[in-house]
């Protein structure tokens, strides 16, 4: 019998997976033509990390994708590691005979000749058929520092104002920006972070983007964001975290204290995450997508026949609030379209007590939670999620602490690595005295986006595909559920047989 993808023990089925083998960093996205195109890093020839390819896929919806043949090999420049494309609108780099067309920056990773040193150096490519297929630039590389080890993941744009393309490559453990007219030829223009945020782990896979304030039409912030290595001091593993400032098309300037330090993600995987280039939401929202792993344990976790997914698909927004200019992450509209028609139960204005389970006799192992509650005075208030006699993942809130947390101590499989089972949390303030919660539950993770996604934590999970339970519940006093909708989410492979 052939082994279908949607049969796979774990295999997530509304995210994005590889068909086979190892995934990890999102590359090159980009919106051209009315596609959406997602490149990441790949080995296709094995389930851990390997010599590292481009892999490829396309979409129009953002939530189903059609899997494209490898972008970008391996050549006699080395690997191909993490990077970006743009789209080329006026042919600055005259690879396009005047037309637009994408553009691949990314690094070359291989050793200095007669040393075991990694080199790393940045590179070409360009595509004139829509990134069907890719030439490299004849004078790869393009940018080359002997001084650094690691020096990589470019990230591309086209800085108006200044009319020139800024790179912001990840250099150590800070982030340097290069100025070009035609993509070929780098000048260096400033560094940022020698002293500035954590500094736990190498900085990678950087991302500088502009995104207006909620609310004001004319008031934009600029965002820095820089993903941070495994360290084994640190339980967390790899993490992001982001700088929000001004960008006058040379230099970032961080609007906070230098030793503060603002997290993206305060669960255990979300990674590398970075934007897509040329998408214009309507309120000037980015769209952005990071690999759902931890460098911890991502070449150990219980899956055979592909390793990692993305996360879902997120806008990104910058808002005021009592703490500062902070970014927003949430998820696209476009997943609604996966809302089971017909399938979805609503509660509103119900008091739970103790005891009280109000989803009891709900089953599922891929569906949708939003909820509004009020703590009342309940010392804890949540829900357990893809449950049995002996798993569960537990999404709570403690009233006393204004703390939320995930505990995955009991999700299912956890022993391949002694951290993974784990319970963290983070500070969350009410809204006008509520909260409000906006949960994604697939076969292998879990998203949780509160209170209009201030806060945000991603977390993978192994559960039995027989704990599909599901419970809200309350200890120490009442709580009011002032709203809360189930959805089952229809898988993106729609029941299809789909053979490898």
């Amino acid at each position: 019998m052939t082994t279908t993808i949607i049969d796979e023990k774990y295999r997530p089925q509304f995210h994005f997976t590889p068909p086979a083998n190892w995934m990890n960093d999102p590359n090159g996205m980009v919106y051209f033509e009315g596609e959406y195109h997602l490149f990441y890093q790949h080995h296709p020839n094995g389930t851990t990390w390997g010599p590292m390819h481009w892999g490829h896929a396309i979409s129009r919806d953002l939530v189903h994708w059609e899997h494209m043949p490898i972008a970008l090999k391996p050549d006699h420049n080395g690997f191909i590691f993490s990077g970006s494309v743009v789209v080329d609108w006026k042919d600055s780099s005259g690879f396009f005979g005047g037309g637009p067309g994408l553009v691949a920056i990314f690094t070359h990773a291989d050793q200095y000749p007669d040393s075991e040193r990694p080199r790393q150096r940045q590179s070409l490519a360009y595509s004139s058929d829509k990134g069907r297929s890719w030439t490299m630039y004849e004078n790869n590389p393009v940018l080359v520092n002997e001084a650094h080890t690691d020096f990589r993941d470019p990230k591309v744009f086209w800085h108006e104002p200044k009319q020139h393309w800024v790179m912001v490559l990840a250099v150590g453990d800070r982030a340097q920006f290069y100025v070009s007219y035609d993509m070929k030829n780098w000048t260096f223009a400033s560094e940022f972070g020698m002293t500035e945020g954590s500094h736990e782990g190498v900085w990678e896979c950087p991302d500088l983007i502009e995104l207006p304030i909620e609310g004001s039409n004319d008031t934009c912030k600029w965002v820095l964001i820089v993903s941070i290595g495994d360290h084994p001091d640190y339980p967390e593993g790899s993490r992001t975290q982001y700088f929000v400032g001004e960008f006058d098309g040379i230099t970032f300037t961080n609007e906070n204290d230098a030793a503060s330090v603002l997290w993206l993600d305060h669960g255990r995987d979300n990674y590398a995450g970075v934007t897509w280039s040329d998408v214009q939401r309507p309120d000037g929202a980015k769209l952005f997508i990071g690999w759902m792993s931890n460098w911890k344990y991502s070449n150990l976790t219980p899956t055979q026949e592909w390793r990692s997914a993305m996360t879902l698909p997120r806008e990104l927004r910058v808002r005021r609030t009592p703490l500062g200019t902070r970014l927003v992450q949430q998820p696209v509209p476009e997943l609604q379209a996966l809302r089971e028609q017909g399938q979805n139960l609503q509660w509103e204005g119900v008091t739970i007590r103790p005891g009280d389970n109000l989803l009891a006799g709900l089953q599922g192992d891929r569906y949708e939670l939003v909820c509004e509650f009020e703590a009342g005075l309940a010392e804890e208030i949540g829900f357990l999620l893809r449950t049995s006699d002996t798993e569960k993942t537990v999404v709570g809130y403690r009233a006393a602490e204004r703390k939320l947390f995930v505990c995955r101590s009991d999700a299912g499989e956890s022993e391949f690595h002694r951290q993974f089972a784990c319970k963290h949390d983070v500070q969350l303030e009410p809204l006008e005295g509520r909260f409000r919660l906006h949960i994604f539950v697939d076969h292998s993770s879990v998203e949780i986006f509160a209170n209009d996604g201030e806060v945000v934590i991603t977390d993978q999970i192994f559960p039995n595909p027989s704990s599909v339970g599901l419970e809200l519940y309350t200890r120490g006093g009442e709580a009011i559920i002032h709203r809360l909708d189930f959805h089952p989410l229809q898988s993106i492979y729609a029941y299809a047989s789909m053979p490898r």
